[in-house]
């Protein structure tokens, strides 16, 4: 209904309908409860009016039925309420197993996008339809909101934090994104294209764009260049843990603490290893805060990522990769030296 508005969008993801649903419930409940209240005061000032300068009202003693009415009428409603929203809540926050994976980092003032296949776009997203899709977000320098109207999914990007969205998009076409978090003085002209293909067009599009490798091969680039496999290694002299299949993992602390390894937990282990030691470990990997760009971050990241499929004898060469804070990885002293 009013598609193509301004006020309403297009609904291109499977999300939208659900949403729309609840935001044109919650309008409609408050329109009549606003014509009602305001009738009520209408009707009433005109029937109790007062007819003469020392008229007095009846004094009102109370009614229990009335006080049980607008207590329990508002607590059902606004459980209503609650659970409906709940409901899209969990369903926007929880991405299906089986998403494709996209990283969005925010600059003042563009999107920089990075697919796992190691194209690379500014502005624009390309996304085949029918298909879930991940993004997983950050910033460079302050704080940016990734806002795609017509897929009814919006959320904050936080420098040196991960954030992620998800959505499923249902038809073709080219949608618009924005920054909805006010960044600076050409805040207004941070916005972008999500250009949704079918999914022959999309494999043509990414044929059309290849790249020398995929994010993952310039993250194993990028790992041994910084000497990560000094310490990552998968014998015994090791001095940081073995990353082959350590994502997704619940990893030990000295603290005696546990943690998810994940995108969030990599990054730190890279930029502030000391922070969050393995048990087992000392606190010996160096900083590469300033040393490493955010993309290169992400390589590092998706390229730990890719461990997850290789072979134990394949895990005992490459172990590793860029840092997962889980206690030292990077460049050992003697290889610094």
């Amino acid at each position: 209904m009013w598609s193509g508005t301004p006020l309403f969008p297009e609904a291109a993801s499977t999300i939208a309908g659900e949403v729309d649903a609840l935001y044109f419930f919650l309008v409609a409940l408050t329109a009549f409860f606003t014509l009602l209240i305001a009738g009520l005061i209408v009707v009433y000032a005109i029937k109790f009016k007062r007819t003469s300068p020392d008229s007095i009202g009846a004094r009102i003693h109370g009614g229990l039925a009335l006080e049980i009415a607008w207590t329990v009428i508002p607590l059902l409603i606004s459980m209503v309420i609650f659970a409906w929203g709940a409901k899209i809540f969990f369903a926007m926050s929880r991405p299906p197993d089986e998403t494709l994976n996209i990283y969005v980092v925010g600059k003042q003032w563009m999107w920089k996008v990075q697919h796992l296949d190691g194209q690379r776009e500014i502005n624009e997203l390309h996304i085949p339809v029918g298909r879930p899709v991940k993004l997983i977000m950050t910033s460079e320098d302050v704080l940016h909101d990734f806002y795609i109207p017509a897929m009814r999914v919006k959320a904050d990007v936080i420098p040196g934090r991960y954030t992620n969205i998800w959505f499923e998009p249902t038809k073709p076409g080219t949608y618009q994104l924005y920054c909805a978090e006010y960044c600076g003085t050409q805040h207004s002209r941070m916005i972008g294209k999500i250009i949704v293909l079918e999914p022959e067009d999309f494999q043509a599009w990414l044929s059309g764009n290849a790249q020398e490798g995929s994010l993952a091969s310039a993250g194993e680039k990028l790992f041994s260049d910084l000497a990560c496999i000094t310490c990552h290694r998968g014998d015994a002299g090791a001095r940081g843990p073995v990353l082959q299949g350590l994502f997704g993992k619940t990893a030990t602390l000295m603290s005696g603490q546990t943690v998810t390894v994940d995108e969030a937990y990599l990054r730190e282990s890279i930029l502030t290893p000391a922070e969050k030691v393995v048990n087992g470990f000392q606190p010996i990997m160096p900083t590469f805060q300033g040393l490493v760009s955010e993309e290169g971050l992400l390589q590092l990241i998706e390229y730990v990522k890719s461990l997850k499929a290789l072979g134990q004898n394949e895990a005992a060469t490459h172990t590793g990769a860029a840092a997962p804070g889980e206690a030292v990885p990077a460049r050992s002293p003697e290889a610094r030296n």
